[in-house]
């Protein structure tokens, strides 16, 4: 069982910059992969950015290419995720996720565990 505490959500204003942790108990969280997911009031869960179980491999939405940075210390047992040029559009409860395996995959069914999610509101 791994469980994830994601935190550093908060308010800020558009063009400005956050970064997200998520902090994961357990000694298997070195062998998952993980991903940042989010969801906006009256829209799906949408994949923001996966990193593979070593960082060696990450994926982005299109909408957060080149403004957000996910990156994983094993030795902390925590993932990270730095938004930069943030827009009102990005404003949503941002979730952590872990999947029993060592590649990300942009599909929230293949992740096994979640986080409570923490809120990020950008304003204009």
């Amino acid at each position: 069982q791994v469980q994830l505490v994601e935190s550093g959500g908060g308010l800020v204003q558009a063009g400005g910059s956050l970064r997200l942790s998520c902090a994961a108990s357990g000694r298997t969280f070195s062998t998952y992969a993980m991903g940042w997911f989010r969801q906006a009031p009256g829209k799906e869960r949408e994949l923001v950015a996966a990193i593979s179980w070593g960082g060696g491999r990450t994926n982005y939405a299109d909408s957060v290419k080149g403004r957000f940075t996910i990156s994983r210390d094993n030795a902390k047992n925590t993932l990270y995720l730095q938004m930069s040029s943030l827009k009102p559009e990005d404003t949503a409860v941002y979730y952590c996720a872990a999947r029993r395996n060592a590649m990300p995959s942009p599909m929230d069914s293949d992740y096994n565990y979640w986080g409570q999610g923490t809120q990020v509101t950008v304003s204009s």
